[in-house]
């Protein structure tokens, strides 16, 4: 089983923490579709033939902006290059102002049956400070069209931390979302990336920083509500009810294969990662020419086991130890088991039928627990 994530390089707004530079514009996107149709035909034999791709994902940018003929180019490209699972999970990112009636017929008629919404907030404080382009109401109105129009697998995206959220707003996105049915959320802490927008006003003191103290407030009663409402907190920022765990976050965990297309996309084979430019003019212009611009990195055996442990380390399953044995040695088990003691000692991290399975309290510390391994 494998997944394809395709990349739409466009929004129309780009929010204050983002750090991607969307260079495409709506009238150059016909060529970027042309481009991205010509790598999933040449990218056609990066799978084995009888891979079954059971995920395909739009992501970006806000590919809900592309016309219908756009939309369905590039999902018959796909099926027309690889063998699709029947019941494969087709998501698509969309911004709630971006949601209309009509639009949502079209795209369950090809084949839509999931839809990742960047709702962030249902605050229109927090939306503000995050410059994004639509408000509260505007998410409220999307999340119930889409539910009339007969789709039920819906994840929002929420991001927890930032300086405009006091933890009574945080308690009440989440009572929101539990009340509307969401079956799905990923759930951030706002990162201030280098060389953002966010970045630089904070620099300026035109934007307060934020918490470290508070997002971590948010993220434990994130874990302890969610519990209580049936969702299964499967991996750091997801939480999905039973039947509703995304197979496309859950294949970057689970160490799957996966092919990336667009600029910037990464791909994943087991053996080896590779991700094209991230400049869509050189996109283009390489694939005119027949060629994917891309860089690749093979992976030694001791690159494959980091990657194992911190992917492993972010889910509810765990780190197995059996499969390292069994693919890295017993030698590597002891290192592990080693490591792993005092996380054990300060109920960081369980140990539970060969795994080693990260507490509430660990899931805070996941990404600094996992490089203490490498």
């Amino acid at each position: 089983m494998a997944s394809i994530y395709i990349h739409i390089p466009y929004c129309k707004k780009a929010c204050y923490y983002c750090n991607f530079h969307f260079s495409t514009t709506l009238h150059s996107m016909s060529e970027m579709i042309l481009s991205i149709c010509k790598e999933i035909q040449l990218r056609s034999t990066y799978l084995p033939k009888n891979e079954i791709i059971e995920s395909i994902y739009f992501g970006g940018g806000t590919p809900s902006l592309l016309n219908d003929e756009q939309l369905s180019e590039i999902l018959q490209t796909v099926r027309n290059q690889y063998n699709i699972a029947e019941n494969a999970e087709v998501t698509l990112e969309a911004n709630p102002d971006d949601i209309q009636k009509n639009k949502l017929a079209f795209w369950k008629s090809i084949g839509i049956n999931r839809f990742s919404l960047g709702v962030q907030s249902f605050q229109n404080e927090d939306l503000v400070w995050m410059n994004r382009a639509h408000n509260s109401q505007q998410s409220l109105q999307s999340i119930k069209d889409i539910q009339e129009a007969g789709f039920e697998n819906i994840t929002i995206d929420l991001i927890y931390g930032t300086p405009t959220l006091s933890d009574e707003n945080w308690e009440k996105n989440i009572e929101t979302a539990i009340q509307l049915n969401i079956p799905h959320l990923s759930c951030y802490a706002l990162t201030v990336e280098e060389g953002t927008a966010l970045d630089k006003m904070i620099a300026q003191h035109k934007k307060e920083n934020t918490d470290p103290d508070k997002q971590a407030r948010h993220f434990e009663y994130l874990m302890q509500r969610l519990k209580t409402a049936g969702f299964d907190h499967y991996e750091v920022s997801n939480f999905g009810k039973p039947g509703f765990h995304s197979r496309h976050n859950s294949a970057y965990w689970q160490g799957k294969k996966y092919i990336g297309i667009g600029p910037s996309a990464h791909s994943f084979n087991g053996n080896s990662r590779q991700w094209n430019i991230a400049n869509n003019a050189k996109y283009i212009q390489t694939l005119s020419n027949n060629e994917i611009p891309f860089e690749i990195e093979n992976l030694t055996p001791h690159q494959q086991l980091e990657e194992y442990i911190m992917t492993s380390l972010r889910t509810m399953e765990g780190l197995n130890l059996q499969l390292i044995t069994e693919n890295w040695g017993e030698n590597s088990v002891q290192r592990i088991e080693k490591l792993a003691k005092k996380f054990l000692d300060n109920e960081l991290m369980i140990k539970q039928n060969g795994y080693l399975i990260l507490t509430d309290k660990g899931f805070l510390l996941a990404d600094g627990i996992a490089a203490d391994f490498f």
